[in-house]
Parts: C-alpha cells; structure tokens; sequence
C-alpha cells in the first residue's frame, strides 16, 4: 500500500521542506508557491490523479461482458500519466488496473510483456499493447 504513495509522499514532503525553507529565508510567498507546486506534483504522482483501480480478475470478467478494455498501470509511472491524461473522460471507459496493489496484475502484464512490468498496457480483447500510442488508444475507446 505504501509503495504505491511513496512518490506523492516524497513530493509532499519536499513541498513542506522547501516551503519552510523559503519561510525561514523571509520570502513566505515564494515558499507558498513552491509548496502549492509540489503537493500539485504530488496529487499527479499519486493513485487519485486515474479512475477507480480494480483487481485483475474483476477487470476481466468485466471486460469480457462489456467489450471494454483494461489498461494495466502503476503510479508514478510517467508513461501512465501521460495515457490518462491524454484521455480525458475517455478514460472513464476503460477499466484501469494498478500492478502494485494486484499481483495478479503484474503477472498479467508480465505475460505479455516479455517478463517485464512495462506499464502502460492495453488489452483489448485478445490484444495486448505495451505502452500504445494516445491516438490509437483514444480511437479504441471512442468506438466502445
């Protein structure tokens, strides 16, 4: 559970850092700025910024009836910030699993990743594709 805060966390913590800092300078203003601009990275880093994470085995079953596809991430991950973000409400149409809190997950990816964790990773049906391309992604999810 931890491991998947650890950047937001360190983000956060930084922030307070760096704000005290500015604050014991005399310059409270730029420290509240700095501070505003890593709890806004840390919000990004962290599980809240992607859709409700179900478990593999949850997002499969339900892939299979509705056709949607899952998409394999951890946070963190730049890669996976960048997908999700790329989506915007699109995103909401695909059922998103994090690797750190499954297992199962990992393991998932892990077979069709070469043994790698590699995230982003898209499955859609019987296809799998390790960090896809944004348009085609949002191609696929707009024709769901």
């Amino acid at each position: 559970m931890l491991r998947r805060w650890i950047l937001a966390i360190l983000m956060a913590a930084f922030g307070v850092l760096v704000a005290v800092t500015q604050l014991a300078a005399g310059l409270p203003v730029v420290g509240g700025v700095e501070l505003l601009a890593f709890l806004a990275l840390a919000l990004l880093l962290s599980p809240w910024a992607f859709p409700r994470s179900t478990g593999a085995a949850e997002a499969q079953r339900a892939s299979a009836v509705d056709g949607r596809p899952i998409v394999y991430w951890r946070p963190g991950c730049y890669y996976c910030l960048r997908l999700r973000f790329s989506l915007g409400r699109l995103a909401q149409r695909a059922h998103w699993v994090d690797i750190w809190r499954d297992p199962a997950a990992a393991a998932a990816v892990r077979a069709v990743a070469g043994g790698n964790e590699t995230v982003p990773t898209v499955v859609l049906g019987d296809r799998a594709v390790v960090n896809p391309d944004r348009a085609w992604f949002r191609e696929q999810l707009r024709a769901t």
